[in-house]
C-alpha cells in the first residue's frame, strides 16, 4: 500500500471556498462604491454631443486631480479677456501648468462666442474657479465679446442649455443651486449679471424652463 494517499477534496469544502471568495469580492466592491460617492456616479455621465472634451494635463495649478465627490451647485463665471474663444481660454489654463505665474485657475466647461463648449476638467475632479466652493460645484466659464460682459444670444442659449443639463444630472434647483462667482466671493463676475440683477434672475428662469423642456424630450 502507498504510504500516503492523495486526499480528495470534499464537494462541500469546495463549495464553502467558492462562497467565501464571492463574499469577500462583494465586500471589496461595496467598499469601493461607498468610497466613490457622487464622483463615481458622475464618471458614468456622458456629456452632451455639443461638448468637446479637451482635458487639461494633470498639474498643481489648473488640474490637481482632487476628487469632486458631492456636486451641490453650478457656478457661472465670465472670462477676463473679452473677444477670446473657448479654446484660447482652455489653452491658457493648460499653460498654467508651467508654473511661471504661480496662478491657480481653471473651469470644468468653457462656453465660447459661437456656442461651442470645451470641457477642461472631468466632472469627477475639482476645478480652481470658485474658492471655497471648489469642492462641491461645477464651474462654467463663459466667453463674451466686449467689456460689458454681456453674453451673445448664441452663447447665452448654450450656457442656459448646459446649465440645465447639469441641473438635471445632479438634481439641482436652478433657483437655489445656480449661482454667480459674485455670490461666493463678491468678485464682480460675471460682470453684466452682477450689475443687472434682473438679467441674472431671467437667466435662472431660462435655465428652469430648459430643465423642464429637456425632461419632456
Amino acid at each position: 500500500m502507498e504510504a500516503h494517499k492523495r486526499r480528495r477534496l470534499r464537494p462541500q469544502f469546495v463549495l464553502l471556498c467558492v462562497l467565501a471568495a464571492l463574499i469577500a469580492a462583494n465586500g471589496v466592491l461595496l467598499v469601493l462604491r461607498l468610497a466613490g460617492g457622487a464622483g463615481a456616479e458622475a464618471a458614468g455621465v456622458p456629456v452632451p454631443d455639443y461638448v468637446t472634451e479637451d482635458l487639461l494635463p494633470r498639474n498643481r495649478y489648473s488640474r490637481p486631480g482632487s476628487t469632486l465627490r458631492n456636486i451641490k451647485g453650478v457656478v457661472i463665471h465670465y472670462v477676463g479677456n473679452p473677444g477670446t474663444s473657448a479654446q484660447a481660454n482652455r489653452n491658457y489654463f493648460a499653460s498654467l501648468a508651467l508654473g511661471r505665474d504661480k496662478t491657480y485657475a481653471s473651469s470644468h466647461f468653457i462656453v465660447g462666442l459661437e456656442g461651442e463648449v470645451v470641457q477642461c476638467i472631468p466632472l469627477t475632479e475639482i476645478a480652481y474657479a470658485s474658492n471655497d466652493r471648489n469642492g462641491d460645484t461645477v464651474a462654467v466659464e463663459v466667453c463674451h465679446s466686449d467689456e460689458t460682459g454681456v453674453f451673445s444670444p448664441v452663447t447665452y442659449a448654450r450656457t442656459v442649455e448646459l446649465t440645465a443639463w447639469l441641473c438635471r444630472q445632479f438634481d439641482l434647483d436652478p433657483a437655489e443651486d445656480v449661482i454667480r462667482h459674485y455670490d461666493v466671493t463678491g468678485k464682480r463676475c460675471p460682470l453684466y449679471y452682477v450689475e443687472q440683477p434682473q438679467a441674472w434672475d431671467a437667466f435662472r428662469a431660462d435655465v428652469a424652463a430648459s430643465v423642464a423642456a429637456q425632461e419632456e424630450q
